[in-house]
């Protein structure tokens, strides 16, 4: 796909967007000299490479053959995000009633959500723009850039010299091998922020994060949507716990889950696919609007001539070490095309771990991360280190608190129940090895969980830290409280009642 299809439909916001994130009356600089470090592609990894070399003092170059800002700005994050508001949106008027509130969503305008996304995408766009880091020192240059040799680079004709490169290439949508699938037209990430007509029947494969926010949020805005998963339930790399209350949420918001989906198959009929699969034993023919793959990623490792400069890569992406080295000494990589954990938080920070090795000879390590994430459905789910099926395989005896939402005032008095907070320490310890969140806002409250283990604070110091009431950050106070107790054994116990008891 190019980044022009991404740009659609012709409109002012649109053409806002294009203006800051690939002019097209941009003139390449000219390149003077060596630089001190050559950056490979403008999303979230490379930008934040280069705005932070460049602050440094060091000469930077920064190539995008695209849109900057990458998928974050342009097919990720910020439009996903300002659809999954308007769908909370209209599902707060729909439950209204539960608080007393007489509302209907008799219309949404989806014409109109989708130009408020496009408006905000291009109110944020300004941030990694090619203006924006031309000011900060950066040479921008628009065009395919390829390596020469382990000095050189090439981009739109021009040579640029370097002492050290960066790849922050990224990766992309890419459909797996599904009968038919070929026969029709598909939506991925890259297309689906195009849409300016509701689809009333939708349907989606892959119910991991995307698959699953974009079903509940098209369901609220009126789809009738189809998700279809290959194994048992939704979610498969995240707390089973968790994934069945989320699971509960969607089937309440009437998305039809397909799971252990088997002979999926998909037709061409009048133009629009046709969606064919047994689920639970029973056959599903569904003749849909549209279709939204929503598994599967392709590392964009191709057009950069990594071979002659001996990078290592495969299917997966650029082989780097800890230190986010490549098998070339002088080039590193960044972001999606060599992490496992593909998101803006995460390639922000491996952007600062490669600032340190290559400009200044850190020892920096990507292990040393620790990396939460969340899924933007309603709950939200957040996770941030081990769980304890990781604990099991690498041999870590855990104890494990849960602080259920439904005895916590605030979720309470909000009608937010359904969640939990759950966190893992070592065994005999307070010592924090992981945490699972299911709330409406996990992502803001594993933050909390995520400093601790950063800066190795334990529950028993979160127990002794008083929170505001009623707040729902109390579930993680109380997961201290719960390990505290633990504290008091009966010994404990027997010789408090003593003391008590020869004090009175």
């Amino acid at each position: 796909m190019t980044y022009e299809s991404i740009l659609k439909p012709d409109g002012p916001f649109n053409d806002e967007l294009e203006s800051n994130v690939h002019p097209s009356q941009w003139q390449n600089p000219t390149p003077a000299g060596r630089y001190n470090l050559v950056v490979i592609g403008a999303g979230t990894a490379g930008l934040v490479t280069a705005a932070g070399a460049a602050g440094l003092g060091a000469k930077v170059a920064l190539i995008e053959r695209g849109l900057m800002g990458g998928d974050c700005l342009n097919v990720g994050c910020v439009p996903s995000k300002a659809i999954i508001a308007a769908a909370r949106a209209a599902a707060a008027v729909c439950s209204a009633g539960e608080f007393g509130i007489s509302a209907t969503t008799d219309k949404i305008d989806f014409a109109a959500v989708m130009e408020r996304m496009r408006r905000l995408r291009a109110k944020i766009s300004p941030n990694d723009s090619a203006r924006r880091f031309q000011e900060l020192g950066v040479d921008v240059y628009f065009g395919q850039g390829r390596f020469v040799d382990s000095s050189t680079l090439e981009v739109d004709g021009q040579k640029l010299l370097f002492k050290r490169a960066v790849i922050a290439t990224g990766a992309r949508a890419a459909a797996p091998p599904i009968a038919g699938l070929d026969s029709v037209d598909y939506l991925t990430n890259e297309s689906l922020f195009s849409l300016t007509e509701l689809p009333r029947r939708l349907g989606i494969i892959g119910a991991g994060p995307i698959g699953c926010e974009m079903a509940q949020a098209f369901a609220r805005l009126g789809s009738q949507v189809f998700l279809v998963e290959a194994e048992h339930g939704i979610l498969p790399q995240e707390d089973r716990d968790a994934a069945e209350i989320v699971q509960q949420a969607l089937v309440n918001d009437k998305v039809t889950l397909l799971c252990c989906g088997k002979k999926l198959e998909i037709k061409a009929e009048q133009g629009k696919p046709r969606l064919t699969v047994d689920s639970h034993a029973k056959s599903y023919d569904e003749r849909l609007d549209q279709l939204l793959v929503a598994v599967g990623r392709k590392p964009n490792v191709e057009d950069l001539n990594l071979d002659a400069v001996g990078v290592d890569y495969n299917e997966k992406g650029v082989q780097v070490n800890d230190y986010l080295q490549t098998s070339n000494p002088r080039i590193y990589a960044a972001g999606d095309i060599c992490s496992k954990y593909k998101f803006t938080h995460a390639a922000d920070f491996m952007a600062r771990i490669v600032i340190q090795n290559a400009l200044f000879m850190g020892r920096a390590k990507q292990s040393k991360l620790t990396i939460p994430w969340c899924t933007y459905t309603s709950p939200e789910v957040a996770h941030v280190g081990m769980s304890e099926k990781d604990a099991r395989a690498k041999g870590i005896e855990v104890d494990t608190f849960v602080q259920p939402l439904q005895d916590v005032d605030r979720a309470i008095l909000e009608s937010e129940e359904a969640g939990f907070a759950k966190v893992h320490v070592k065994r005999g310890t307070d010592k924090i090895v992981g945490a699972t969140i299911v709330a409406q806002h996990a992502g803001e409250l594993i933050a909390e969980i995520t400093l601790a283990m950063t800066a190795d604070v334990g529950l028993k110091k979160i127990g002794s830290t008083i929170h505001p009431y009623p707040t729902q950050t109390e579930a993680i106070r109380r997961l201290g409280d719960q390990y505290n107790k633990t504290r008091l054994t009966p010994l404990v116990k027997w010789l408090m009642e003593t003391w008590l008891g020869w004090t009175r």
